[in-house]
This record gives C-alpha cells, structure tokens and sequence, in this order.
C-alpha cells in the first residue's frame, strides 16, 4: 500500500460509490452466518454454539488482519491491494462450498475475514485520496453507508436465499459478487499515487511512530469506547424488545430496519456537522448518543416508546460516523495507511468488547437493560477520551 493520500484518476468521481458497493458485499458476509447458524450446524452436524465461533473467528481475523496488512503492503500499489484483497475474499467463500467440513470452514472465514479488513483498509485511502481534506469524513461516511445497506439488505437477502437454497448458495452468491467488484473495480479504479521506494521496515517503523504518540492512540480509544456503547447495547436489542418491552417477536425484524434506515439518516445530517471541527462534532455527537441509550432504557417498559427510541439511537449512532472515522486521519498526519488499518482494529475492539461486556452484565443477573446501561458509560468513557485528546491537542490541528 501506499503512502501517499491522493489520486489524479478521471474517474474518481465513481471511485468512492464504486468502493462502497465493495463494503456493502464484504459487510454482508461479515454478519451473514448469524442468520444462517442453524443451517450450517445442521448440515455439517455441529453444534450451534460451534458455528457461532464462525462469528468470533472472522472478529479476530479482522482485529489483527488489519494493523498487520496495512504495514505488510506499504510499498504495494493501493489498487493491487484492493483487488487482491477483492479475489482472496470471493475465493474464501467458495473454499467450503467445494471442500467440505467445518475446520475448512472456519479457516476460509478467518481468511476472508482478514482480506476484509485489508479491503477496508485500503479502501478508505483510495477514498479519501479522491478528495480535498475537507471532504475526507464524507468519503469514509460514504464506505460505512455501504456496510449499514449491508445490515439493511445484504444480510436479509443472504440469510433468505440460504433458507431456499441451502447455506452454501449464500456463499457462492457472495463470491459471485466479489467477481463482480473485482472486474469493476478493475476496470474503473485508477489509483495513481506514488509507491514508496524506501525499505519496508523504514516505513513500518515511521508509520508505527506516529500511530503509538498519545493523541493518535487516544483517538483510537475513542473509536474502540463509541463502537462497544453500541454494539452493546444493540447485540442484545432483541431479547430487551421481547422480553422486556413487550414487542411481538414478529415485529423485531422491522424494528432493526428502521434503526438502520436511521443510521444512514444519521450520517447524512453528521456530514454536515463536521464542518465545526472533528473533535468538537466527536464530542458534541457522543453527548447525542448518550441521551439516546438514555432514551431507550427509559423508554424499554413500553413497547411502542422503544421501537421509536432504537430509531432515533440509529440516527445518532450514525451522526457520529463521519466525525470519527476522519478524526483518526486527521491525527496520524503523515501514517495514513497504518491509521487506516488500525481504525478497523479500534472499531472491531469495540465489536468484540461490547457485546462481551453485556453478556457478563446480563449472566451476572443484572437483565436485560444492563447492556444499555453499560453502553451509556462506554459513552462516558469515550467523552472522557475527548477530553484528553484535547488536552493533548498540537496548536493549529484542527
């Protein structure tokens, strides 16, 4: 991978919408085999808390690919990593549906898992690459768009055709998609930044210089704070509707569509408010999205009041993705490449704890409201961390 943040392509009007559609297929495969668990377990005769290590074997792939791949193709080109990323991605989903077994399987998820993040990666320098640095949040909102489609669309889809046809058609059509991308992507991506001549480990050592300073790993943390407030809370949103508030189980599935479609409402209305500066919409945002997990868990002893506070926390969940996902740029300056890797690693930090954090709250007796609860002071933290990365704010950063 590069180092250099720009591209020259005519074509890089298409480029970001054309990046995005890749995300929306790597997200959709990223969260397929939790609607398809009790396919997969019957027909490969596993228990299904074996499968759901599936889930866990592509959250690490993700955490550690990231950092890892964004220093291992520093003196690649930008382009050949996407599409190599692209065609090891569709060749992982088409590896269990010709060898058999769940070892294969779950090893060609801890594959596809790791060229999903390098995809991410690289992605989101190609991205921001393709526009001035005022505009570089939009751009990287505009990849995260892709993977809340995929939550919206991909992901029903997914687990709809494997219910008609089997798990493994499922996989097939992701790997179709992927051919698709890669062909596409091919075709219209032109990155024409510079590759660096100098030794990788030269690189490497520079890139990790900056990315360990104070501000750079307290930004880190915040991401890591804001995305297990989230996950948190919304990991253990159907039993809290169901249980708690009364909501039909049947109406459950609608309930996450509309916390979806609130989270893209959400980054639209957040890529205007970057202008006030990232730190400042960081801050300001996270106070938003605490006051809505305040919402909800007051809100959970009715059901219709719940259903209306998880839409409004998908809006304010997504206010803050523009904000966040730039802010990292904007502090590693001259190590764009390992941020970008690392700022995968942060959100798949917030994935895993989170939802981790829940489930000891909820085994602990706690209930079902525990996990908002324990999201509220993860947002906490994550103001807190604002806070530092202010005191620890150079003159003229933002």
């Amino acid at each position: 991978m590069t180092t250099d943040t720009r591209t020259t392509s005519p074509t890089r009007r298409g480029t970001v919408p054309l990046l995005a559609a890749g995300v929306f297929v790597v997200g959709t495969s990223e969260f397929l085999p939790a609607g398809l668990l009790p396919l997969i377990a019957a027909d490969l005769q596993v228990p299904i808390p074996a499968v759901g290590t599936l889930i866990s074997m592509f959250a690490i792939g993700m955490l550690v690919g990231a950092p890892v791949m964004a220093l291992l193709t520093l003196r690649l080109p930008r382009r050949l990593t996407l599409l190599g990323a692209l065609a090891v991605f569709g060749a992982a989903h088409l590896l269990p549906v010709f060898v058999g077994g769940y070892g294969v399987l779950l090893v060609s998820r801890g594959i596809a898992a790791v060229a999903c993040a390098t995809y991410w990666a690289v992605a989101s320098l190609i991205a921001i690459g393709t526009v001035d640095e005022t505009r570089v949040p939009r751009a990287l909102a505009a990849l995260v768009t892709g993977l809340s489609l995929a939550n919206i669309v991909g992901v029903p889809a997914g687990t709809w055709l494997g219910q008609r046809a089997g798990w493994k058609a499922a996989f097939i059509a992701v790997a179709l998609a992927s051919l698709l991308l890669f062909v596409l992507q091919a075709v219209a991506i032109r990155d024409r930044s510079s590759v660096p001549s100098e030794p990788l480990l030269r690189l490497a050592r520079r890139e990790l210089r900056v990315l360990t300073r104070p501000a750079a790993l307290v930004a880190l943390g915040t991401t890591a704070a804001f995305q297990g407030a989230v996950f948190c809370a919304f990991s253990y949103l159907s039993p809290l509707l169901t249980e708690v508030a009364g909501v039909p189980a049947a109406v459950v599935p609608l309930v996450l569509l509309g916390n979806g479609v609130g989270m893209l409402v959400g980054i639209r209305i957040g890529n205007r408010l970057v202008t006030a500066g990232l730190l400042v919409t960081v801050r300001r945002c996270l106070l938003v999205l605490a006051g809505a997990l305040l919402l909800v868990l007051a809100a959970s002893w009715h059901p219709v009041a719940v259903i209306v506070a998880e839409v409004l926390l998908g809006v304010a969940t997504g206010l803050l993705v523009p904000a966040i996902n730039g802010r990292i740029f904007q502090v590693a300056g001259t190590a764009p490449t390992l941020a970008s890797g690392m700022n995968v690693g942060a959100f798949n930090v917030g994935n895993a704890v989170g939802p981790w954090l829940g489930g000891l709250a909820i085994a602990a007796g706690l209930g079902l409201r525990a996990p908002v609860v324990i999201g509220i002071g993860l947002v906490v933290l994550a103001l807190l961390l604002t806070q530092l990365s202010r005191a620890l704010e150079r003159p003229g950063l933002e």
